[in-house]
């Protein structure tokens, strides 16, 4: 595992001595902190930022300093508003001091000159950060620099009606077993478009609604071309990587669940509202989703009995080129350029303050998301929340992350537009994957592989 640059002692020691030299006076300062992809289970992203303020308020106050940290948060739902809202800010001087964004994001606002380097501005080896996974660093790293801290992890599983599996014969012990199948690669996603024909076919499921995917555009489908042997970056170069064979597999699969019947070929644009009522109403065979789709069944579709009607897995395998895996897709504080070198260090602290394990954990089980580091694992509230311990275990270990080069989100929505030209059959697989191949080639040139 590469082992990641910490900070360095001088560097340190100015931060620190600026921010000494701002707290020995009376200070009002006022910290923004925007975050995008929030809803009403996830607003400790912003509330622990509050939180640590006030700590670092009290604090200033034993020392005999003056400190009074206003934060102003503004969430957004989506993705798109929120990173246009950025951009546009960044244009007009007006970005926040803290940005809470997909780690995806990095390359490009950091190459733009929006993004200061976080390692410029915290201790690495200190309490809370040192005990933060490795390779969730790793996943905020770009050109050898650390440019956020995680906020959040998650996976990203597969789910299983455990009442429509009964229906068509499995046995409790059968459907138990099941995840162990799906990683062995024993249970593959054909195995899956049989299970859940058998369903409609014997009217357990209406027609049309025994495979659910995610309705739009989403890391999610990297790990459908990851279960027929796909690989996003090449690893001997580093650069971007098309395999023409996985792609070509993955979009051959949705349309061969297309004519097996279980998913229309008008299903990609369905409202979330739509698809989150199936799901959760146990009105689908199988789906897939991310962990923090617990939390919003049950307090918004009122999902009663999680683990008596879902069972839950990794993605399964395609074929013996792919394996069994999960997208994890962190969120990640960032320090933006906005307000001055002061501003950064109260900020950076703010949100060192905020990866503390017990602040942390109130994000990670109210949304359903995961820990961030070891220590946690360990408190109570995450401990004992049967979810965020059995998805730590059975799900984090297997997961990998999108790349942060720059590049990839042209390569992401090319691959997208073909696979929407397949599934809604306006192209072949063929020509959707020659497509792809040569957008990708005429945009990147030799930054990407194409094998």
């Amino acid at each position: 595992m590469t082992v990641l640059p910490i900070l360095k002692s001088a560097t340190l020691a100015a931060v620190l001595l600026a921010s000494t030299a701002v707290f020995a006076s009376a200070r009002d300062v006022t910290i923004k902190v925007w975050a995008g992809g929030t809803g009403p289970t996830a607003d400790y992203r912003i509330d622990n930022i509050k939180m640590a303020a006030d700590l670092m308020q009290r604090e200033a106050a034993v020392r005999g300093e003056e400190l009074k940290i206003t934060v102003e948060g503004q969430t957004w739902a989506g993705w798109d508003d929120f990173k246009q809202a950025v951009t546009l800010a960044a244009e007009s001087k007006t970005a926040p001091n803290i940005i809470v964004s997909g780690h995806e994001d990095i390359g490009t606002w950091s190459k733009s000159g929006l993004l200061r380097p976080v390692e410029d501005y915290v201790d690495l080896e200190a309490w809370p950060l040192s005990q933060i996974y490795p390779n969730l660093l790793e996943v905020a790293t770009f050109d050898g620099r650390l440019w956020g801290i995680p906020q959040d992890a998650e996976a990203r599983p597969f789910f299983f009606s455990k009442p429509h599996l009964k229906a068509i014969g499995y046995t409790d012990g059968q459907i138990e077993a099941l995840p162990a199948k799906v990683e062995s690669g024993e249970y593959t996603l054909y195995t899956m478009l049989d299970d859940v024909k058998k369903m409609q076919d014997q009217g357990v499921v209406e027609k049309g609604k025994g495979f659910m995917p995610r309705p739009s555009n989403g890391t999610d489908y990297w790990q459908f071309y990851q279960s027929f042997g796909g690989e996003m970056t090449d690893k001997d170069s580093g650069k971007l990587l098309l395999d023409r064979q996985a792609l070509t597999d993955m979009y051959q699969f949705f349309v061969d669940a297309v004519e097996k019947g279980v998913v229309p070929s008008t299903y990609l644009g369905m409202a979330w509202d739509t698809w989150h009522d199936a799901v959760a109403h146990d009105k689908a065979g199988a789906w897939h989703g991310g962990t923090w789709h617990k939390a919003e069944w049950e307090s918004k579709w009122g999902l009663k009995d999680f683990f008596g009607q879902i069972q839950y897995s990794l993605i399964p395998a395609g074929n013996e080129r792919g394996h069994a895996n999960s997208v994890t897709h962190p969120l990640v504080y960032l320090l933006s350029t906005a307000g001055t070198d002061d501003d950064a260090a109260i900020s950076a602290e703010l949100i060192s303050i905020a990866s503390e394990p017990r602040l942390n954990a109130l994000h990670a089980v109210k949304s359903g998301h995961l820990a961030i580091g070891e220590a946690e694992a360990s408190v109570p509230l995450y401990a004992n929340d049967r979810w965020a311990t059995l998805a730590t275990k059975d799900l984090l270990p297997h997961t990998n992350s999108i790349p942060n080069d720059p590049d990839f989100g042209l390569y992401w929505k090319a691959m997208y537009k073909g696979l929407e030209a397949s599934w809604t059959k306006t192209s072949s697989v063929a020509d959707a994957v020659k497509a792809v191949e040569t957008e990708v080639r005429n945009a990147l040139g030799d930054k990407i592989v194409i094998r």
